[in-house]
């Protein structure tokens, strides 16, 4: 395969930060935000849970649309990304405002809105950041680096977006504010970091050669390019992996506070604890994800580290989360699902531009990253909104000290077995996903052919495209 203009070392580098300004705010709102509107904003959890399903679906709605927009003639994904950088930063501070006195149907619109509105600021910055890979090169095995490093520098943003929140409010607290106003601090602090890696990889990004073969649009076409994107053979099985371990993998982390608080009697800052568990995990099995990807493929990958998770959770649901060692041993095999989703996830992405290209005969960038953001964000929000209903149908009361022993178990299967059945259903689209790095190859050369107007055929990746041989 040829070695088409990569990033290089310096650009890498820089592009990959830019997963600072987006992660640390994920993080922090999918491990936060459900503890902040049910303790501090003293929102009702099934209201609360409701607000993340009703934002970030209706984000996710937009997901494909900015994808498409991105995709234009002479449409820049590096000007959106710039553009979207402070109001991202300005729309996640207005959703910690906090509402002293007000009715949960008022709090309940607020919240709802303004993180509507940072959600889709949210993704005028990932859609572009996530799909420009795909225009810089068509290497499978650089697009697997470049992911690999991306994912390192994002078990940092991992830490800065778990451990802040769950250290700095008492730090502020001793400033002389209460504790919930210690939040918009807080959070203060998380959006100007975002806010700076934001601009440093919008920086390194300049006059980068960009692999563009964009065609004329039509205001129909929106539709008829996600129909088609919709109909690609390796979509369907695609679509199975990430809606299902999203819903599983939010459903811990939108549990892990509620977890350590009243299943192990700790206090919300032992967080940063677990997230020191989480990232030395991530820093061990991101680069051994890696590897396997590399000499295997990606499906492989995944698929090893998928059943390490589904296992360990498994073992911690059977011994029961009631120890600090038991409790690090779900941290663990969250950690492991974690490395080698965020790993491959965008690279088998952008694996799907070519399938695109030889079954339709255009190159979609931004489109084919906007469906599987679409795709993950409306996991992430169905994962949310359930653990916000199961704490109000386990009894969960945010008044009390102690909660039942009933709530305290619902509260572990939160975190334990009922993401592992979710797990398990990603494992199994996962396992019949068709993209494998020898068929890519295979898929690849057909597709250079194609492009010069030479004689081609389908043999041996025939299970990717529904395209006669030529």
């Amino acid at each position: 395969m040829d070695k088409p203009y990569t990033l290089g070392t310096r650009r890498t580098l820089g592009y990959a930060s830019g997963i600072i300004s987006e992660s640390l705010l994920y993080n922090m709102y999918f491990t936060y935000y459900l503890v902040f509107l049910t303790t501090v904003a003293k929102l009702n959890p099934a209201l609360a849970g409701t607000v993340s399903l009703i934002s970030v679906i209706s984000d996710a709605i937009t997901d494909p649309i900015i994808g498409y927009l991105s995709d234009r003639p002479g449409a820049d994904k590096r000007k959106y990304m710039a553009r979207a950088v402070f109001p991202m930063a300005l729309t996640v501070l207005a959703a910690f405002v906090i509402l002293p006195g007000a009715a949960d149907g008022v709090k309940f619109v607020y919240y709802a809105a303004v993180t509507i509105l940072f959600w889709l600021a949210y993704t005028f910055y990932t859609i572009p950041y996530y799909a420009v890979v795909a225009e810089i090169t068509q290497d499978y095995d650089e697009r697997t680096r470049i992911r690999g490093v991306s994912s390192l520098i994002n078990t940092g943003a991992i830490s800065l977006g778990n451990i802040l929140p769950a250290v700095l409010p008492a730090v502020f607290v001793g400033l002389g504010l209460s504790l919930a106003e210690g939040w918009l601090p807080t959070i203060a602090v998380l959006a100007v970091l975002s806010l700076l890696f934001g601009i440093i990889t919008v920086r390194s990004l300049r006059g980068a050669k960009l692999h563009r073969t964009a065609t004329k649009q039509t205001r129909f076409d929106f539709f008829r390019t996600m129909l088609s994107i919709w109909k690609l053979r390796p979509f369907k099985t695609f679509t199975v992996f990430i809606f299902f371990y999203l819903i599983a993998s939010s459903m811990i982390q939108a549990n892990i506070v509620f977890t350590i608080i009243n299943c192990v009697g700790l206090t919300q800052e032992f967080m940063a604890v677990i997230v020191g568990v989480l990232v030395a995990t991530m820093l061990i099995f991101i680069p051994l994800t890696t590897w396997i990807a590399e000499r295997q493929d990606r499906r492989m990958a995944c698929l090893i580290m998928f059943s390490l998770m589904l296992v360990g959770l498994i073992v911690v649901k059977t011994l029961g989360i009631n120890s600090i060692p038991i409790l690090i041993g779900e941290a663990v095999a969250m950690a492991i699902g974690t490395a080698a989703f965020w790993t491959v996830f965008y690279s088998i992405a952008y694996d799907l531009v070519e399938v695109d290209e030889m079954t339709n005969g255009t190159r979609r960038e931004g489109a084919i990253t906007a469906i599987p953001q679409f795709i993950q964000k409306f996991g992430a929000a169905i994962g949310v909104w359930l653990a916000g209903i199961l704490l109000a149908l386990y009894g969960f009361n945010s008044d009390l000290s102690v909660q039942s022993e009933s709530t305290v178990r619902g509260i572990e299967n939160i975190g334990t077995i009922i993401p592992a059945a979710f797990l398990l259903v990603s494992i199994i689209g996962l396992f019949f996903y068709p993209v494998t790095k020898h068929r890519f190859t295979k898929l690849h050369a057909a597709l250079k052919k194609k492009r010069a107007g030479e004689a081609y055929t389908t043999e041996g990746f025939e299970e990717l495209v529904e395209e006669a041989i030529r």
